[in-house]
């Protein structure tokens, strides 16, 4: 994504008290990586491309299946709201954590599948492509602020994102500010905390001291169940992706060689010794643990993204409590990294629906993105930054937003989500068995090398050939 466009969309959440603003934020516990490649689908879709009539946006019905589920009341509401305005019937079902491929494969199969889902980029797209409606014409293409933010198949118009969204080291800045003024702190401001080096000396020396400072580590807990591996099997291996792509001056590939994996591993060796518990522990512990941990105050860090805000703040954290750092792994140019910033988030409506529905779905669609109501429920009930027009008025009041955005005003180089890349849901799978397996002393290091470069290619190869 490139820098001046990013910064045009997160600097929204900068002018609040210039525009129209909304309340508090929003945004929770988001697995926003797992949402790739369904096993292949047998279902041949219809190949009808026809235009829907606008006259028929009356007569039809939306079906929208939502990946998010933080925020399935706020869409069940929106969905009631346009409903009562109109009197379109807009039904959401919202998938389970970690399941919406699979729910969707199933949901797609049915009578009355969904006339709008999602997909998480190119990977999701090459799957689901023959499901999807060509947008390029239709109003809610128009309200975007850059083709950035389509994702497309030649030249037709497949997905819509509309979200971005940020990830990093959150931290608690009461307890960091409050370790600056010890006699055994290594650095006196989070400005040091610039580098690899410089976060594992900061932990390191957190753990040590851990009684002192009333913690009981460093970092929450590197949950591995399906509610918290995401974070590390997906977020976290995007780092060694990017800064591979980085070096190689690519944007995805067929093998990646694994180049910085010893970064990898270094990371996610700090994570699960500086930490609040044992590693033996991990396969037990769950996202809730980990954002109660943070919220309790037992920890310091807590890799997450925007989308944990209302969970933060719903736990009793004030907005001056938190802060967020890059996920520094020892890359290069590190000192001038920002957080990890991107959208997985494409909206596609089903070609196979009527006529009828594409219109109403459409409709809708557009209507989310122009309104009153879908624009406040999007950023203040669910602390987005949407990449539409008319969110200029609308900023996030979300403070981890505004700190992403700080990193982009001071110059630094935002990290791009390469992990849409990853070439399926089993490499995924694997890499996070492998982890696992390694933090709890029942397997080596070599075996999640293994699952990640020979299994990217076997991946990659059976999903295109």
């Amino acid at each position: 994504m490139k820098k001046k466009l990013l910064s045009a969309i997160l600097s929204a959440a900068m002018v609040a008290t210039m525009l129209t603003g909304c309340g508090s934020s929003n945004d929770t516990q988001t697995p926003s990586a797992d949402t790739q490649t369904p096993a292949a689908d047998t279902q041949t879709p219809a190949a009808d491309t026809q235009t829907p009539n606008a006259s028929a946006s009356g007569s039809g019905k939306v079906y929208y299946l939502n990946f998010k589920p933080e925020a399935a009341q706020q869409w069940e509401a929106l969905a009631a709201k346009y409903t009562e305005e109109t009197g379109v019937p807009v039904s959401v079902q919202t998938a389970a954590s970690g399941t919406y491929e699979s729910t969707l494969k199933s949901e797609i199969a049915k009578t009355e599948a969904p006339t709008l889902f999602q997909v998480n980029g190119p990977v999701g797209l090459a799957t689901w492509k023959d499901y999807c409606y060509d947008l390029s014409g239709s109003d809610v293409y128009g309200q975007l602020k850059s083709d950035d933010f389509a994702l497309k198949d030649g030249n037709e118009v497949k997905g819509i994102a509309y979200v971005v969204e940020t990830y990093g080291i959150i931290y608690n800045a009461y307890i960091l500010n409050d370790y600056f003024t010890k006699d055994y702190a290594v650095v006196k401001s989070v400005d040091e905390i610039n580098s690899f080096d410089n976060l594992k000396a900061v932990a390191d020396s957190i753990q040590a001291n851990a009684s002192d400072l009333g913690v009981k580590g460093a970092f929450t807990s590197a949950g591995m169940d399906s509610s918290s591996d995401w974070r590390f099997k997906t977020h976290l291996a995007n780092l060694p992706i990017y800064y591979e792509y980085q070096a190689d001056g690519i944007g995805s590939t067929d093998a990646i060689k694994g180049t910085y994996l010893d970064n990898y591993k270094n990371i996610w060796d700090l994570y699960i010794t500086d930490s609040v518990c044992a590693p033996t522990l991990l396969s037990s512990k769950t996202g809730e643990d980990a954002t109660a941990e943070f919220a309790l105050g037992e920890a310091v860090f807590y890799q997450n993204g925007t989308w944990a805000y209302t969970d933060l703040s719903d736990n009793g954290m004030d907005d001056d409590s938190l802060g967020m750092l890059p996920i520094y792994i020892g890359g290069p140019g590190e000192e001038n990294q920002g957080l990890c910033t991107g959208s997985e988030n494409y909206w596609c409506v089903n070609k196979n629906a009527s006529e009828e529905d594409i219109q109403a779905t459409l409709d809708f669609m557009n209507w989310i993105v122009t309104s009153d109501a879908g624009c406040t429920a999007l950023t203040e009930e669910m602390g987005f930054v949407c990449p539409f027009e008319a969110f200029d008025n609308y900023p996030a009041s979300n403070p981890l937003v505004n700190i992403a955005n700080d990193y982009v005003s001071a110059g630094n180089t935002s990290v791009a989500w390469t992990f849409t890349t990853m070439p399926s849901e089993t490499w995924k799978d694997n890499v996070g068995s492998a982890l696992l397996e390694y933090a709890q002393g029942t397997g080596e290091w070599s075996a999640v090398e293994t699952a990640f470069v020979d299994g990217w290619a076997e991946e990659y190869n059976a999903a295109n050939n």
